[in-house]
């Protein structure tokens, strides 16, 4: 059949015209392959596109993590510094106490054999 004409053509088999019309197995093989393979470029996409959120919540805490340790850790090296500074002090008046004690002890020492 002609595609312009609404008659028969003599010299066109309607047969010839018809699996013109159709697709090979060939191609619709080629097509289902295509497809497949879009389709499978589709899911690694969105499971690529899903990791990379994962990643960026994961990042997320452990970023806030790494911040909550660093405060602490700050906090322990500030109470640190205040406990050791007490701890010199506390030494500084033990050693003063020490000599007062020592001078007293020699001072009856001395009376004593005197």
């Amino acid at each position: 059949m002609c595609s312009f004409c609404s008659t028969k053509s003599p010299h066109v088999p309607l047969v010839f015209t018809l699996h013109r019309l159709k697709p090979s197995k060939k191609q619709n093989q080629n097509r289902h392959v295509r497809l497949g393979l879009l389709n499978r470029r589709r899911a690694l996409l969105q499971e690529a596109r899903q990791r990379n959120r994962m990643m960026v919540v994961v990042k997320e805490e452990i970023e806030m993590k790494n911040l909550k340790l660093y405060v602490e850790n700050k906090s322990i090296i500030e109470e640190n510094d205040k406990l050791r500074k007490q701890a010199v002090l506390l030494h500084k008046e033990n050693q003063a106490l020490l000599t007062q004690l020592q001078k007293k002890l020699s001072a009856q020492h001395n009376k004593a054999f005197s």
